[in-house]
């Protein structure tokens, strides 16, 4: 209960912004692609090349993104392949990107440090970069194939700037490069603004809402992958790894399986308007699993923690 408690008045501010996003959309007249290309092609490399700055590097820490990445891209196509049973438009297309999605950064940095303290934050960045590196490439090529030919998702891929921006992170954490506290300043207000609008947007995806956006069978098909595959095949490999390998400090096994728990990443919905793939579906899957993680998570904690 207590968990329950502190995820609720964390995350009340998250609904408040969905909430004022979808005023936005229906009263203010808010247009939702230009927030959605904002936050893909501005303010996300920012926040990656943040992250590569920030949080202390080793061995274990910097496999972390590439765990995550790997994990996101094998869920994504076994998705894909599970989907044709039950779709045979784009909608598939959006059930798997989405299901192997998180949102690591509004919903898991808040609960990482209700659960853990501040020392998990920069693990839990580092993981959240595998979700974003997967979600920039393999997840957007996915979700693109929806509506567009194998060489304009391939085009569409190439110009997102996430991938420049983690390795160019990484160049500057190699060649000693610090900046000034000013330009971390800075990107500090930047990051402010990623969760805001990341927020926002599912509101204004929701706004004006048609009633074939209901589809009940992606929601359960996309939740059942979420909190159901993902954790359980996360525990596995963390059993795997305490009792064979002990390449992650055991310190590291609550933060991961946290990020596996999380809900359906918010960029769903960005990305699904760069693609043309039924933004308001994809609003309707992440404000259903941003609720349902209130019960599963708190369940999974007194679980496995």
């Amino acid at each position: 209960m207590d968990v329950f408690l502190v995820l609720v008045v964390k995350l009340i501010p998250l609904y408040a912004l969905i909430a004022l996003g979808w005023f936005a959309g229906v009263v203010l007249k808010v247009h939702r692609d230009s927030i959605a290309f904002l936050l893909i092609y501005i303010l996300t490399p920012i926040v990656i090349l943040d992250g590569m700055l920030s949080v202390q590097l080793s061995a274990a820490t910097l496999s972390l993104p590439f765990f995550f990445w790997a994990l996101c891209t094998v869920i994504c196509i076994a998705s894909f392949i599970c989907a044709k049973f039950f779709w045979i438009n784009e909608t598939r297309n959006l059930a798997a990107f989405a299901s192997a999605n998180g949102n690591t950064g509004y919903f898991g940095i808040p609960v990482a440090i209700a659960l853990f303290g501040t020392g998990a934050l920069g693990p839990l960045v580092l993981g959240s970069l595998g979700f974003i590196l997967y979600e920039n490439t393999v997840g957007f090529f996915v979700l693109s194939r929806g509506t567009f030919t194998i060489r304009e998702s391939l085009r569409k891929v190439v110009r997102l700037p996430a991938m420049y921006a983690l390795f160019f992170g990484l160049f500057l954490r190699l060649a000693h490069v610090a900046p000034s506290a000013a330009v971390f300043d800075t990107i500090a207000s930047v990051r402010g603004a990623y969760g805001v609008l990341g927020m926002m947007v599912i509101g204004l995806g929701l706004a004006g809402m048609r009633r074939d956006a209901f589809d009940l069978r992606l929601v359960g098909f996309t939740h059942a992958v979420k909190f159901i595959l993902w954790p359980l095949l996360v525990v596995g490999l963390l059993r795997l790894d305490a009792r064979f390998f002990h390449f992650y400090d055991p310190a590291l096994h609550p933060v991961m399986l946290l990020l596996s728990m999380v809900p359906l990443a918010v960029n769903t919905v960005a990305f699904s308007v760069i693609a043309r793939v039924q933004p308001q579906k994809a609003s309707l899957i992440v404000l259903t699993s941003t609720i349902v993680a209130l019960i599963v998570i708190p369940a999974y904690t007194v679980l496995f923690f």
